[in-house]
This record gives C-alpha cells, sequence and structure tokens, in this order.
C-alpha cells in the first residue's frame, strides 16, 4: 500500500477529522493547526518513538494501529496499550514519552509541534475540552481494560478485543445490521496473546471456538467475518450499559 495515498489533502478530507482533538475546531483553529502540523508516516513494526526519548511534537493516529509498550527493569516488556484511528499521541507538558510506541500496521500520524501545540491549548478551549474529553474516554477505556484481564474468561478477553477493535472502526459501525462486517486484525495472535495475558495456544484455541460456533468466520490469517455482532458482543460477558454479567 502507497503510505502518501493515506495523507489526507485538507483536514476536510481527513477520515478522522470529527473524532480527533481538533473535532470542536472552527476553520481558524483549523488554520492555526495546520500551520503546525506535519504528517509522518510509519511501516508496520517500526518503532515511533521510545520511552524516555524527548517527545518534540503531540500527534493523532491518522490510519493504522500502533502498540504501547512499557520494558520493566528485568527486560520484561508488557504491551499496555493500543492506539486506533483519532487516538491522541503524547502529552501536552510533559516532554518525554512514557512508552515505547511502536507501529503494528502500516501508520500515518497527523504531528504538531509540541510548544505551539501547547500555546493552542491555553488560547483555544475548543482544542483543549476535546482533549479532556478524550482523556476521560481513555480513563473509561482502561479501567475497561482492567475488568478484562481481572475477571473475565479467555473466550471473553478475545470476544472483548474484536468487539472494541470494531467499535473503533466508524466505517464499520455504520453498517452494523446491514450484514456480516469485514475487517483486518491489527495484531498477529502472539501480540493478542501478550496484549490478554494469554498463551499463544489459549488465543488460537480461542478463536477456533468462536469460529466453530459461528461468532466468526476466518479468512486468512488476518480477516475477521463477523456475521452477527450483537452475537460477537454477547460473548463479551458485558451488558448492555457494558458492566459485566453476573
Amino acid at each position: 500500500m502507497n503510505e502518501i495515498s493515506l495523507i489526507p489533502d485538507t483536514c476536510a478530507d481527513c477520515p478522522i477529522r470529527h473524532r480527533a482533538v481538533c473535532a470542536k475546531c472552527e476553520s481558524d483553529e483549523l488554520e492555526r493547526l495546520d500551520a503546525i502540523k506535519y504528517y509522518k508516516s510509519f511501516k508496520a513494526g517500526q518503532a515511533i518513538i521510545w520511552s524516555g526519548d524527548e517527545m518534540d511534537f503531540v500527534a493523532s493516529v491518522v490510519s493504522g494501529v500502533a502498540t504501547l509498550t512499557q520494558t520493566m527493569e528485568d527486560g520484561r516488556t508488557q504491551m499496555v496499550g493500543l492506539l486506533l484511528p483519532s487516538d491522541f499521541i503524547g502529552r501536552p507538558g510533559r516532554p518525554l514519552a512514557s512508552y515505547d510506541v511502536t507501529a503494528t500496521t502500516d501508520l500515518v500520524m497527523c504531528c504538531f509541534r509540541r510548544k505551539p501545540f501547547e500555546d493552542m491549548l491555553v488560547e483555544t478551549p475548543h482544542i483543549g475540552q476535546r482533549l479532556l474529553e478524550m482523556t476521560l474516554d481513555e480513563l473509561d477505556a482502561a479501567r475497561e481494560w482492567m475488568l478484562l484481564l481481572g475477571r473475565k474468561t479467555a473466550r471473553e478477553k478475545i470476544a472483548s478485543l474484536l468487539s472494541i477493535i470494531m467499535r473503533r472502526d466508524a466505517s464499520l459501525m455504520l453498517k452494523t445490521g446491514q450484514g456480516p462486517l469485514v475487517f483486518d486484525l491489527p495484531l498477529t495472535r502472539e501480540a493478542m496473546a501478550d496484549y490478554l495475558g494469554l498463551t499463544l495456544e489459549t488465543v488460537s484455541r480461542q478463536i477456533s471456538a468462536l469460529r466453530r460456533d459461528g461468532v466468526i468466520a476466518l479468512e486468512g490469517k488476518r480477516r475477521i467475518i463477523v456475521p452477527d455482532f450483537d452475537l460477537l458482543l454477547e460473548e463479551t460477558g458485558d451488558d448492555a450499559d457494558g458492566g459485566m454479567l453476573a
């Protein structure tokens, strides 16, 4: 895939325009952001930044998926998060990266020079408000992940991860109820095992079980077909309000 073709010509053409940190911006605010932005492209497997490195930018993921990984003193690593389209990378006011960030797929980021962006946060309430909303959403996601890792069964963990990835794809959700939903899984089974705290064998076994029971179908190693999204949600162990079923 040609990465350059994934870079939007204008903000109006951007696929994350209404979900990213700039979602509430007026035209004059977009012009100010445009003056401090630039795009970066990464190949799958390429490091974006290492923990402890100085970050002179913040960014939104335009397309692709990245992972957040933390390394312990003894060298053990743990994947602690996924960055999906519209997610924000970096922390205003914090010049050093807190995690290793690696592109899982080919990835494009819309980057903003950090210091001018920090100035805009003070001067542009729309950006600060949207960033606060996204931060609270990230906090909710972290709490959901604590539940997933601590209380859910292996089957529920796999179903939950698939549903989380699908719910973040606006184009998929627009098609809900209109037939099977098809997407490419951005993680290898090894990465899924690492992220979910499972063994590779368990991940493979549970994916096979979901396929056998008609919850999903597979095409090749990464393409997932979900005939009925509500059926997949039933497998996550969550109730309609997002809590865990008794």
